[in-house]
């Protein structure tokens, strides 16, 4: 199904699609939103995106700002002797809202889920720079580049 509709040609996208097709002819609404769909390259070290990117923000004339924090400075990721890569989010310079997520490195695949969840219910960096992370985890380099976003990370 996934592969005959817009969009990326995903196998989580394609589920979520078959269950919105099954959901309407059941007569209930159904929901896909091609915004929060992650990306996810399954690679050493993994990549993973969600939302807009930087050129994209540009060519659209968003004003926006940055908060990157490189896995370097997350003490699970130098616990586990890998600190390849970073954690980026992209959030509105107006609202805070956030725009889109960028992960390289461990587990990227299973971090991005935080960026989807926020960006599904419209949260700003604010919100999740709110949220308590376990310590030591990979889910911190979430929480310091939201955090980063305002210019505040506490461990970079």
């Amino acid at each position: 199904m996934g592969d005959v509709v817009p969009g990326p040609m995903l196998a989580h996208k394609s589920m979520e699609e078959g269950v919105m097709v099954a959901e309407c002819i059941a007569g209930q609404k159904g929901h896909v939103n091609l915004d929060t769909v992650p990306w996810v390259i399954y690679t050493h070290p993994e990549i993973a995106w969600v939302g807009k990117t930087e050129q994209q923000l540009k060519n659209e004339g968003v004003e926006y700002r940055v908060g990157q924090i490189p896995f370097a400075a997350n003490g699970r990721a130098l616990g586990q002797g890998d600190t390849t890569g970073f954690v980026k989010m992209l959030a509105c310079a107006k609202t805070d809202r956030i725009l889109g997520v960028h992960v390289i490195g461990n587990n990227a695949s299973e971090l991005i889920a935080e960026a989807v969840v926020a960006m599904e219910f419209n949260a700003a960096s604010e919100d999740l720079a709110r949220i308590c992370h376990a310590h030591p985890t990979l889910s911190e380099a979430m929480h310091e580049a939201s955090l980063a976003v305002d210019k505040r990370a506490l461990h970079f």
